[in-house]
């Protein structure tokens, strides 16, 4: 058993761009429903209208990489209000159901052969990360780095840029909820009866709640393609689920629990990957095939989140003064 290989590959794992990019969308889900109550169920199809959005404009319309950007936020922003608006004024289950149904239409949408020249169907999109890496200030040969983080010049930028998209969302989230639209959007997660009778207007800002937290799952679909091709199949509702994983295991009303969560998500299940690949290949469990071995990572990684929401149910670094309010 190689232990320096597993425990190498399962700490790259603490500075991936898929770390950052889950980070960043659970970040999302974290206003969404940590801090002000919304059951958004279709994450997923943020992160699928940032990575299509990204994709589409560079290779169709061969937009400059800030116009490819603006392009996926723009779409996450009719895609929210189209969510929002028959739904936020009604219970929060309704909402729950449009966003998992609406975001399974939209991978369905771009599955289809029907626009196959546009979005690649199932094959998905590639062959558009040019202008991203002709932005790359490094312009070293061969790898750089320390211990098991070695990495060339292009996967360098994109974990720099990825890291610096996090810190910049979760430094203006804090911002954000001290200010008092921060304390507004707690107080309808508490009670928004009480906030309406106070004269706000909480359709309102469950709206810009939704928008805001939609546009950094939409970041995060960009950081998440970056380092690979944007395939349909990854943006299923499992997407959502484990991004909700991330959330509560690092704390659901917390600014640094859904990055520490998605670290710790990853690392873990990049470790148990490894060890039952191995475990496997030396017959160690020669009850067991390869591909039932990558089934049960996942049960690993579950069982090891349900040992720490046992034991710590408001998560790393939640507050269980926050437990009580977040449903």
């Amino acid at each position: 058993m190689d232990w320096g290989a597993i425990f190498s590959n399962a700490a790259q794992e603490l500075i991936s761009p898929t770390t950052a990019a889950y980070a960043l969308a659970a970040l999302g889900l974290a206003i969404h429903f940590g801090y002000t109550g919304l059951l958004n169920f279709g994450q997923a199809g943020f992160m699928a209208l940032g990575a299509y959005g990204y994709a589409i404009s560079t290779l169709t319309f061969h937009f400059p990489v800030w116009a490819a950007v603006l392009v996926g936020v723009g779409a996450s922003v009719v895609f929210a209000l189209i969510l929002g608006i028959p739904t936020l004024r009604l219970r929060a289950d309704y909402l729950a159901i449009v966003t998992i149904a609406a975001a399974e239409i939209l991978r369905l949408l771009f599955t289809t052969n029907t626009f196959d020249s546009v979005t690649g169907s199932a094959t998905g999109l590639q062959g558009y990360k040019g202008g991203f890496a002709a932005l790359n200030p490094f312009t070293f040969e061969g790898t750089v780095g320390f211990g098991p983080w070695q990495y060339n010049a292009y996967d360098w930028w994109i974990r720099l840029v990825g890291w610096i998209v996090v810190i910049l969302a979760a430094v203006f989230t804090w911002l954000i909820m001290r200010a008092p639209w921060g304390r507004v959007i707690k107080g309808i997660r508490e009670d928004e009866d009480a906030v309406r009778a106070l004269g706000k207007n909480v359709y309102s800002y469950k709206m810009q709640s939704l928008i805001l937290g939609g546009v950094f799952g939409t970041l995060a679909g960009m950081i998440f393609v970056l380092p690979r091709a944007v395939v349909p199949a990854n943006y299923q509702t499992s997407l959502t689920f484990f991004i909700y994983a991330i959330l509560l295991l690092g704390g659901a009303a917390t600014i640094l629990g859904p990055i520490v969560g998605s670290m710790v998500f990853w690392v873990l299940l990049s470790f148990f990957s490894g060890f039952i690949a191995r475990a496997v290949a030396a017959g160690w469990l020669p009850f067991m095939s390869q591909v039932q071995a990558g089934q049960l990572r996942f049960i690993l990684v579950g069982v090891a989140i349900m040992l720490i929401v046992i034991f710590r149910p408001q998560g790393i670094l939640g507050n269980k003064k926050e437990l009580a309010f977040v449903k």
